[in-house]
């Protein structure tokens, strides 16, 4: 009987080692400006997000600005000004600045809020790229409106579906790895055989890190393949990957551990047989 409740105390651990990753995933890694901020912060200096802010970005203010005749050279000045502002620091200041602002947007997106997409708002890069323009005598920089010009860099038909998984895995928070925790130990304990029981419960979190690493794997397939025509790839891919990096870290992390375990424990009972 002993042996049967471990084993299925074990079967529980490695069913609940994904659940429990992205329910502190959630809470604490999404759920944190500061964690938030940091995970996109390294977008700044990827070339397809570079690359929608510039387009975005231009067609955005040139829509603004009445140049008559001049408005193709305006537009095609604003774009070159652009592309070489997204390489300065002052774009980064401006891109984590703006990160932090879309934060509770981002929030709003997955719990209360309306509507299918999440979305950037750009005005503090256009706040440094005005200031930038006039100082340098940019003809026209002046009249730039500094305004809110939203990007999307994710929608889904479904994003609605996806706010009531959130809100439960933001309830569960820090006690579902803490059950986790209390089941594996609990299954060692109630074993017959402790040392093949911390064999098994090594295995069982390596699966579970499998799981883990296969669930966003196809999670990014499905969300990516889910796009709108209109939302550039490169970019949803690579703000997917900065926001999943928590989730692929803990699956490595957890499988070396539980495979490190297993075979401690393994080589510990050869050696003990050893004459």
């Amino acid at each position: 009987m002993r042996t049967f409740l471990s084993a299925v105390l074990i079967a529980l651990v490695a069913l609940l080692v994904p659940a429990s990753a992205v329910a502190y995933w959630a809470d604490h890694e999404l759920g944190s400006a500061d964690r938030y901020t940091a995970a996109m912060s390294p977008l700044a200096e990827n070339p397809a997000v570079q690359k929608v802010v510039v387009t975005q970005a231009t067609r955005g203010l040139a829509g603004q600005i009445d140049a008559g005749p001049f408005q193709t050279g305006v537009e095609a000045l604003l774009g070159e000004a652009l592309s070489s502002f997204v390489g300065t620091p002052a774009y980064r200041t401006a891109w984590d600045a703006t990160n932090r602002a879309a934060h509770a947007a981002f929030l709003k997106a997955l719990t209360t809020g309306d509507g299918n997409a999440v979305t950037i708002d750009l005005e503090p890069v256009i706040a440094q790229v005005k200031e930038v323009l006039v100082e340098d005598g940019v003809p026209l920089a002046d009249r730039i409106p500094v305004t809110h010009i939203s990007v999307k860099v994710m929608e889904y038909d479904n994003l609605g579906a996806l706010r009531k998984g959130f809100r439960m895995l933001q309830i569960a928070g820090i006690w579902l790895p803490v059950l986790t925790l209390v089941l594996a130990a609990a299954a060692i304990a109630l074993a017959v055989h402790r040392r093949r029981a911390v064999i098994a419960t090594g295995l069982g979190l390596a699966v579970g890190a499998a799981l883990l690493g296969f669930a966003v794997a196809l999670c990014r397939r499905l969300t990516l393949d889910d796009l709108p025509a209109d939302i550039d790839r490169p970019a949803a891919e690579a703000v997917y990957d900065a926001l999943t990096a928590f989730l692929r870290t803990t699956a490595w992390v957890v499988l070396a551990v539980g495979l490190a375990a297993a075979l401690a424990a393994w080589l510990t009972g050869r050696l003990r047989r050893t004459p």
